[in-house]
């Protein structure tokens, strides 16, 4: 009735104009279908219109945010750039810095290094003066007794006693023989001076390992004596005779025998301060041929180490002697130099009592 209101001319204009009238009245199901239609279609084109906004807003903001996630993400490259350009320019400047304390610490090491080498010459000095005069003694005596020989065998010639010519030149014969001996006696004393104060070319030779332990043993031994007076030791050696020759830098194990033997006069020079009565200071040497492996044991029965610092002797710079006294690389170099031969460097100690470092090397 409501739509008949609305689309009646006579309800609109107050005319009656039947025809029309009939018409609306025949057709009201389609006009109302019609309207409703309408009606639904133009909401929907509402809706329509509305969700396309709505859709056309969305893009618009999704194309904002991409647009500033673009701009953020350029900033943010922006600034890694800048920070890896910085970090660059910070690793180069530490890299140099570095470089050069690298460098530094070499020279650092290479002046302690040879420090260690001078100290342990300077130890060796006063005993090469003694093993060197010995063999100049015996020279300048036979020399001397050469020359009375002679002048008595010329005695003997004048008087035409020839057979006692003879005797008097075959007794010169031995003191040449004699001072020839201890002339190379004394060359070999300084070829090993020489030997040990040289840098090592890292050449290994044939060598006598018996011969080199009695002889850095003896003169670590008088060198200790040179300086003070009152000091003495037994000293023991225990040669294994069957090892023979050992291929090894021979100035290399003769600083760590030195190190390792002063080590040990130092260890019973302490106990001898300690006063004890019945202590008899020892310092012993001994070679031993294992199956393939030469072992070469340097023990005292000094005061031994504590346990407490048994794990650090071998780390450089570490010492237990005053200031002054020590660089503290002795045993680290030995350790080095016995593990560049292939070998081992290893210590037994009881505190109280000594201690026994033992180097074992590829026979």
């Amino acid at each position: 009735m409501l739509l008949y209101l609305v689309t009646s001319p006579s309800a609109i204009f107050g005319i009656k104009v039947p025809f029309i009238d009939n018409v609306i009245m025949q057709n009201f199901r389609l006009i109302e279908v019609i309207c409703v239609t309408w009606l639904v279609v133009s909401f929907s084109l509402i809706l329509l219109l509305r969700f396309d906004n709505l859709v056309k807003e969305n893009a618009q903001k999704s194309l904002e945010n991409e647009r500033l996630a673009k701009e953020k993400e350029i900033e943010k490259s922006e600034l890694i750039e800048k920070q890896k350009a910085e970090l660059e320019i910070q690793v180069t400047e530490r890299t140099a810095d570095l470089k050069r304390s690298i460098e530094e610490l070499k020279s650092t090491q290479s002046q302690l290094i040879q420090s260690e080498k001078m100290a342990s010459l300077g130890e060796l000095t006063a005993g090469i003066a003694h093993e060197i005069q010995n063999p100049l003694n015996f020279v300048n005596n036979f020399s001397e007794v050469s020359n009375e020989l002679i002048d008595e065998m010329n005695e003997e010639l004048n008087k035409g006693d020839i057979d006692e010519a003879k005797i008097i030149s075959n007794d010169i014969k031995q003191n040449l023989e004699k001072i020839n001996h201890h002339g190379k006696r004394a060359d070999a004393i300084v070829k090993g001076m020489l030997q040990h104060s040289q840098t090592s070319k890292g050449q290994k030779e044939l060598t006598d390992i018996n011969a080199l332990c009695d002889e850095y043993l003896r003169l670590a031994y008088h060198g200790l004596r040179a300086k003070d007076k009152s000091f003495n030791a037994a000293l023991k050696t225990d040669f294994d005779n069957s090892i023979g020759k050992i291929n090894i830098i021979p100035q290399d194990i003769g600083r760590v025998m030195l190190n390792l033997i002063t080590n040990a006069f130092y260890a019973v020079n302490e106990k001898i301060k300690m006063k004890s009565e019945k202590y008899a200071p020892t310092v012993s040497i001994s070679t031993k041929k294992i199956n393939n492996i030469i072992e070469i044991k340097v023990a005292d029965n000094g005061n031994g180490i504590p346990l407490s610092i048994k794990d650090k002797i071998f780390q450089p710079f570490f010492t237990t002697k005053p200031t002054g006294q020590g660089t503290g690389l002795g045993l680290s170099l030995s350790y080095d130099i016995v593990k560049a031969h292939g070998g081992e460097l290893k210590v037994e100690t009881k505190e109280g009592e000594g201690s026994t470092f033992i180097i074992q090397l590829p026979g």
